[in-house]
């Protein structure tokens, strides 16, 4: 899951002089983009309870048990940082490849290439595997439980498609610049209206395209930001939060930003209008921590951290259902843990997280490296996030 800017200077925004080396890492936007991937894994490893019905295992987790933990997802999905960085660092990579005399739809295809072979090929993979597994042992609900290991792809299909529409977004951004972001937001929550007032569900599924393409073509504003008075990152982060409050408050969203079981609708699938003010709120908070971050990062132990966590966290980020996948098989088979048909959270359960993360992390690892040279040929983003040259002007 991983993407540039090139935004002018905002009127007023002031000195640019600290940009002006090219080729100077931006360290906050790899640590923004690695640890937007590992919330997602340390989620999914520590908090899914798998729960076993008449047709199979099923997966839900203890935001359906425990009052009030859903204010959390308001930090902890962290999808719309993610595509939010990704716009950023996919005008910048386009602005390095125009330079050096690429085509925008040559970069596109490349792009899309790095991304969609290994994710296709580990899609097909537990297909086969699925396959011939219920073939040979007929076992009915293995094709749920493939499901279950390669649904977290989502991700990145919603990611290519990004990726395939960059042309688009950057002739909105030349043309319309912040405009766009309003149209997009305001279309969003037309569908929403549609979708909640009319009853025109299968519309719901555009926002798909309109709140996560306004999450992407917001990074193409990331230098503007970051050049801007700390008082507009205050602003945004009490927008958003505002927002946020007054729309699942009004009791016509749910409070959590991530799907829970028995909740009427989902805020995610497809994405509401809530999502757009989660994004305003997270760009809000991301720049206010942005000073004391950037000074973290100076130390060496941080940057060599944060280089670490960088290099695995995209493909840690697409095995980590194949290796949590591994390790309850051999749960099953070796020690004899046997899956419960239901499951309450209680204060022991609660303790053992730490402990929950160890089994999947040790199934992983060997994943990743078992199919490392495959990965490195077809490697995306493994280039550090650069600050560029102050650009002639936008897009």
């Amino acid at each position: 899951m991983v993407g540039p800017d090139g935004v002018g200077q905002a009127p007023g925004a002031g000195d640019e002089s600290q940009f002006t080396a090219s080729g100077q890492r931006d360290r906050y936007v790899d640590l923004l983009r690695a640890l937007s991937l590992l919330v997602v894994v340390l989620w999914h490893w520590a908090f899914t309870i798998l729960i076993w019905t008449p047709d199979g295992p099923v997966a839900t987790s203890p935001l359906g048990f425990t009052s009030g933990l859903w204010i959390f997802t308001w930090l902890l999905q962290v999808m719309p940082v993610f595509f939010y960085i990704g716009g950023y660092v996919h005008m910048m990579s386009w602005r390095r490849a125009k330079a050096r005399g690429s085509g925008l739809g040559g970069f596109v295809w490349h792009r899309i290439r790095q991304l969609a072979v290994p994710g296709a090929a580990l899609m097909l993979t537990w297909i086969v595997l699925g396959l011939v597994l219920g073939a040979l042992f007929d076992i009915q609900w293995i094709g749920q439980a493939v499901l279950m290991v390669i649904s977290p792809l989502w991700f990145l299909a919603v990611y290519l498609m990004l990726i395939a529409l960059l042309p688009v977004a950057l002739w909105l951004h030349r043309r319309f610049d912040v405009l766009a972001l309003v149209w997009l937001g305001g279309l969003a929550m037309c569908v929403d209206v549609l979708r909640f007032r009319y009853g025109l569900e299968e519309l719901g599924w555009l926002n798909m395209v309109l709140v996560w393409g306004l999450a992407h073509q917001a990074g193409f504003f990331y230098r503007r930001l970051v050049l801007a008075s700390r008082r507009l990152d205050l602003s945004l982060l009490w927008a958003g939060l505002f927002a946020l409050v007054g729309l699942v408050f009004s009791g016509l969203y749910p409070g959590s930003m991530v799907g829970v079981p028995g909740d009427r609708l989902s805020n995610m699938a497809p994405p509401t209008f809530v999502i757009v003010a989660l994004l305003v709120f997270q760009m809000g908070v991301v720049e206010t921590l942005r000073p004391r971050m950037e000074g973290v990062l100076e130390g060496v132990r941080w940057r060599r951290f944060n280089d670490v966590i960088n290099r695995f966290a995209l493909p840690l980020f697409l095995f980590h259902t194949t290796g949590m996948a591994l390790w309850l098989v051999v749960s099953w088979g070796v020690f004899g843990v046997t899956v419960p048909e239901a499951i309450v959270p209680d204060a022991g359960w609660w303790v053992r997280r730490p402990l929950a993360l160890v089994g999947p992390l040790l199934f992983t690892l060997p994943v990743i490296a078992l199919f490392g040279k495959f990965w490195m040929r077809h490697r995306t983003e493994r280039r550090p996030a650069v600050i560029p040259p102050r650009p002639p002007g936008p897009g």
